[in-house]
């Protein structure tokens, strides 16, 4: 049956399976009463919605609450167990795969590190990546025994814009890493050991990481905000529906000298080319600092905090320090674009950079920002560093694959439209309307 604004009975169904279960999955537990205003829904279809919802195992009881007068209330939450999801960070120093259950408890993780492949730079091998992801959902899985068959999807962030086309699913072109045109849905399908009707959910990695602080961490109660992710390089999500998704930036490219420092893209003058860690620790060895011999990245750029900052009253290094305040400022610039342009509530600092840096170095960041922004957005924003940690971007990815579940009312997928009836039925139940 179609109604006259073009939605189906199933369409309403299917809205308001959603709305129960998020708002069972944000603010929950809840009893059937406090549901109905939450959700605009009335009593009878809360009701009908609820024991579909426990009869599939989606929605299980949790304890009762008194109430006024009269039976204890039931309370309901969504059941853990009724589904799994697996989020995966293709980062810039490593792969790291994690399993979860349906409120994100995490139940499992694997990690493998990258190294640059043998052209140099931070060109990662496609084919070593793809076989990470592989090994470590293969990992994940057996070490919480989990059969394939409970996942309701792989999210996976990585670094670069994801196109998503028709043939070949999310194609990820990632022009710092190398990666043109990478079809990484198709090669995974090809690859990793899971049944065809898992969906594979591949974005952006600082729209992953964004959607997990909107949804779990710093972000939550703000109608708009950014999150900024600061690791080998820089980007950026802007969000401004709590719950939907946001939508990447590639804040890093954006020029902020003339000129300037070849970015890793091969344009010059890139934010990322002076605000990433990789040209952080480029310019601190230009100056004259000794990164440790041989250490990865992020111990070589905690050996850059160190130097700058050191405890025990020793000196500081000044090279660090020149490095450091520089890039404070050409950071507190990035920020004031994204003031100016999109006049956010918040500012959140997520990645692994970032967090190494942390509240020691964000307040330099921030004074450089309210300076340059102008001065209306910049006294209603609020700058600070996500909550979620280092594991924001699997978590992030693990919501895209849970989105859509809860999108489709908790279906693993959209049950088939009824056949229409035949046209003569509709003759009969016209004659017998008069």
């Amino acid at each position: 049956m179609t109604r006259s604004n073009g939605r189906t009975v199933r369409d309403l169904r299917r809205e308001n399976r959603t709305a129960v279960l998020r708002r069972l999955y944000f603010d929950g537990p809840m009893s059937r009463f406090a549901l109905g205003p939450a959700t605009g829904l009335s009593s009878g279809s809360i009701s009908n919605v609820v024991a579909e919802l426990v009869a599939e195992g989606l929605v299980e009881e949790a304890g009762s609450v008194d109430s006024a007068g009269g039976r204890p209330r039931i309370l309901l939450r969504v059941a853990p167990d009724s589904g799994r999801m697996i989020g995966v960070d293709v980062g810039e120093t490593r792969v790291r795969v994690e399993l979860f259950d349906l409120t994100l408890t995490e139940l499992a993780r694997a990690e493998r590190p990258l190294s640059p492949s043998a052209e140099g730079g931070a060109r990662y091998d496609v084919g070593v990546v793809v076989d990470h992801i592989r090994e470590g959902v293969a990992e994940v899985l057996r070490a919480a025994e989990v059969p394939a068959e409970r996942l309701l999807g792989v999210g996976i962030g990585v670094p670069g814009i994801v196109e998503h086309t028709e043939a070949d699913g999310a194609v990820v072109h990632g022009q710092t890493i190398g990666w043109d045109a990478v079809p990484l849905e198709r090669l995974l399908r090809e690859a990793v050991d899971l049944p065809p009707e898992v969906p594979y959910r591949i974005d952006n990695g600082a729209k992953t990481l964004g959607q997990a602080e909107m949804w779990f961490g710093a972000g939550r109660g703000a109608r708009s905000a950014v999150v900024v992710l600061f690791g080998s390089g820089v980007g950026a999500c802007v969000t401004t529906d709590p719950l939907g998704p946001g939508r990447a930036l590639e804040w890093g490219h954006l020029k902020v000298r003339v000129r300037g420092r070849r970015c890793r893209c091969g344009a010059q003058g890139c934010l990322e080319a002076y605000a990433g860690a990789e040209a952080l620790l480029e310019r601190w060895r230009e100056a004259g600092g000794r990164p440790p011999a041989g250490a990865d990245e992020e111990t070589a750029l905690a050996a850059l905090v160190a130097a700058a900052r050191p405890g025990d009253g020793a000196a500081a290094d000044p090279a660090a320090v020149a490095v450091l305040a520089e890039t404070a400022e050409y950071l507190g610039a990035g920020f004031a674009d994204l003031i100016n342009l999109f006049q956010p509530e918040r500012i959140l600092v997520g990645g692994w950079a970032g967090l190494l840096l942390g509240t020691r170095f964000l307040a330099e960041v921030e004074a450089h920002a309210r300076a340059y922004a102008l001065a209306y957005p910049a006294a209603r924003v609020g700058i600070g560093m996500g909550t979620l940690g280092p594991d924001a971007v699997t978590v992030g990815a693990a919501i895209l694959p849970l989105a859509d579940f809860f999108a489709r009312g908790g279906r693993h997928e959209d049950p088939p439209a009824a056949e229409p009836p035949p046209a003569w039925t509709h003759t009969l139940q016209h004659r017998t309307a008069h």
